[in-house]
């Protein structure tokens, strides 16, 4: 079975009300040049189960992962369900991957990019890490936000500095979901055409934080390493998600929607 291409037309996996792209990484980097193109505007999150969890619990979280231009397998378990589906070209599309892939595109093609997002000084790290490895790279601007919410002047002073840069990608590393809540709050109000909320690839491409080697990524153990560095923090998220999400889904199998 081929998979169908176009943002409407690429098929989603439901995985408990949310829609999961059936994509893998070439599939996604492909799309996103669609846009660039043809300059639609999308948002694309990086879900695994984390973000679906949070998402029954949050309806309004639920509808914009099912609202995006693309919600990826991020995470091992999103593509067994897609795979259990019938999805059976998916693949994993990790945050930081999609980042590395989609970067070397954008390098080959001129597209600039924008950080947003990450403790201070984090995205210029990031900027001169990215430029490293890709020379040609374009980077339109970078903006580390406070913590606080920002208020509307501070907002809008962002989209514009964003606007004015003429970015064609904006990188988004925060957390989840308030990525996910940012793009889609801001989707309508930036020009360029791919919005990313991409998490903790800012500090693994900043080298601030190592990934787990590919043996426990290609077996779903991803979240074991970060749980092993980050136990204070993750500890809790893992606990109350992992085992729900695997009750959920004997109760509701991942299907393919039309």
């Amino acid at each position: 079975m081929k998979a169908e291409m176009g943002t409407d037309r690429i098929r989603r996996v439901d995985v408990l009300g949310v829609g999961i792209s059936a994509i893998n990484r070439d599939m996604a980097v492909d799309e996103v040049t669609r846009w660039v193109d043809t300059r639609e505007r999308h948002y694309v999150c990086v879900t695994g189960v984390h973000g679906v969890m949070e998402s029954q619990r949050d309806p309004d979280l639920m509808r914009i992962h099912n609202e995006s231009g693309l919600t990826t397998p991020d995470g091992m378990p999103m593509v067994w369900a897609g795979h259990k589906a019938g999805a059976e070209w998916m693949g994993q599309v990790f945050g930081a991957d999609l980042m590395q892939t989609v970067l070397a595109r954008a390098a080959e093609r001129g597209w600039s990019s924008y950080l947003y997002g990450g403790k201070e000084g984090v995205p210029e790290l990031l900027a001169a890490r990215l430029t490293s490895r890709f020379p040609e790279l374009k980077i339109a601007g970078t903006y580390s936000p406070p913590f606080r919410a920002l208020t509307d002047e501070e907002d809008a002073e962002i989209v514009a500095r964003i606007n004015d840069s003429g970015a064609d990608l904006v990188w988004v590393g925060l957390s989840t979901p308030k990525q996910e809540r940012w793009m889609a709050a801001h989707r309508d109000r930036l020009h360029a055409p791919a919005l990313f909320g991409v998490g903790a690839a800012f500090d693994m491409h900043a080298g601030l934080v190592k990934r787990a080697p590919d043996w426990m990524r290609e077996h779903g153990l991803e979240w074991s390493y970060r749980l092993a560095k980050e136990p204070r923090r993750l500890w809790r998220r893992y606990l109350r998600n992992n085992p729900a999400f695997v009750a959920a889904i004997l109760r509701n199998p991942p299907r393919l929607r039309d």
